[in-house]
């Protein structure tokens, strides 16, 4: 059925399965960033990013090698807390964001 009219985001997500479960791991992967935010320094913070959750992983994107590296030290760290905080996360992935 086409519409003719505009409908918000919300509209279309609660007729639309897919678009849902899609918004809800939306939330899902930013809920995780903001629970490990304390946990990375504070000059990454304006540059990470919260990136797709499959099953089990979850993806950090980042803007450059060096952020990459240190993230790469913490996973252990940040694996631990999100499981104390009740996320079912197995691997952390890290990602480099393309230009």
């Amino acid at each position: 059925m086409r519409r003719h009219y505009a409908v918000t985001l919300q509209q279309a997500s609660e007729e639309a399965p897919k678009l849902a479960q899609l918004m809800e791991l939306a939330r899902d992967s930013s809920a995780r960033l903001g629970a490990i935010r304390t946990l990375v320094p504070a000059a990454l913070h304006g540059s990470l990013q919260a990136g797709p959750i499959d099953g089990a992983n979850w993806c950090l994107i980042v803007p450059n090698n060096a952020a990459a590296a240190k993230l790469r030290q913490l996973i252990p760290a940040l694996l631990a807390h999100l499981r104390s905080q009740g996320w079912d996360v197995n691997t952390i992935r890290i990602r480099i964001k393309e230009r």
